[in-house]
């Protein structure tokens, strides 16, 4: 099978397309025919080798955290899903890999796609999606008449979570840039502030929830709106013990995570809220409940473009530019 491979950890390095052996299936995995995948952040950080201490990989590898596509071969144990099902993923961590023909994914990680999106829309959806739910339902617990700050409302979370929020009843404040303004509000933002010419920490104030994906600065800001009790949920850092627990780091490691976040926890404890990181994980029961939301037309994706596979390099390079709307797709022929 074609793949596009990482060949070894460098910042903006080079991908290389190369001939692979079709992968191995398991006893509860299922063989996909890769129709379309989509380009996150987490794959630029990978390549450069941002998260090798906590996320080894060795190289060459196949990149890519998103697919949808059908079925072609299912493991003696598979259960869930029979041959020629369409289906959407976010393959679990250490067996990524969708940026190629094929790939083996374990039924776990795995639901029926939703009937009303295309294999490109689908495809957009499982990380992205994964994300917003499990800060917002699963870590958050948002309420109705709760009020939550999305932090990039035109991102790939972004665009996920503002919808996912206004579903589960909350009023929605987010940040974009004036001309992606109209987009936020289409996806039910209440409160939508230009990040260029305002400053969020003084229009908001008594949120209970934040979802954080910037940079530290914009993390302390964001503590400062919450109200006493509130969660600041971040997915850009910096990680926290729990993460460091969860992912069995050795002693040494734990202590690096436990210094690294100290600052912000002993901020968020003087405020009076509560700071957690959240590092998604692969769930294909919770990308089932998605896809019944899209279905319904609770959730709908955004997509800024679709590249052929062949120009997979290009599609990475232009999320890095950090101009996409939505999510970037790559598409087969």
């Amino acid at each position: 099978m074609k793949a596009y491979v990482v060949e070894k950890y460098k910042k903006n390095g080079a991908l290389r397309l190369v001939d692979l052996p079709d992968p191995q299936v398991q006893n509860a995995d299922i063989l996909v025919r890769v129709h379309a995948t989509s380009v996150n952040p987490l794959d630029s950080k990978l390549r450069d080798g941002a998260f090798k201490i906590f996320l080894p990989y060795r190289p060459p590898f196949v990149l890519g955290h998103d697919v949808a596509g059908t079925v072609i071969k299912v493991g003696p144990g598979v259960s869930r899903f029979k041959v020629g099902d369409e289906i959407y993923a976010r393959p679990r961590d250490h067996r990524i890999g969708t940026f190629a023909d094929l790939i083996a994914i374990h039924e776990g990680d795995a639901a029926l796609k939703p009937s009303t999106l295309t294999m490109e829309d689908a495809s957009s959806i499982p990380l992205v999606a994964l994300t917003a739910w499990q800060a917002l339902v699963d870590v958050a617990k948002v309420k109705p008449g709760q009020k939550v700050f999305i932090q990039a409302g035109s991102g790939g979370v972004g665009t996920i979570a503002i919808q996912l929020a206004k579903h589960l009843g909350a009023t929605v404040a987010t940040t974009t840039s004036a001309k992606n303004a109209a987009l936020a509000k289409s996806l039910g933002a209440d409160v939508v502030i230009d990040y260029k010419s305002q400053d969020f920490e003084k229009v908001l104030s008594g949120y209970d929830v934040v979802l954080n994906s910037q940079d530290p600065k914009m993390l302390a800001k964001s503590l400062n709106i919450l109200k006493r009790g509130g969660q600041l949920v971040s997915i850009s850092g910096p990680p926290d013990p729990t993460f460091a627990k969860a992912l069995g780091l050795n002693p040494l490691l734990k202590l690096v995570v436990r210094l690294l976040s100290r600052s912000v926890r002993s901020k968020a404890k003087s405020l009076g809220v509560h700071y957690s990181f959240l590092f998604m994980r692969a769930d294909g029961r919770q990308l089932g409940q998605i896809a019944g939301l899209i279905d319904s037309g609770a959730i709908r994706p955004v997509v800024d473009g679709i590249f052929p596979f062949n120009q997979t390099p290009e599609a990475l390079a232009y999320v890095e530019t950090g101009r996409a709307k939505g999510k970037v797709v790559i598409a087969r022929s």
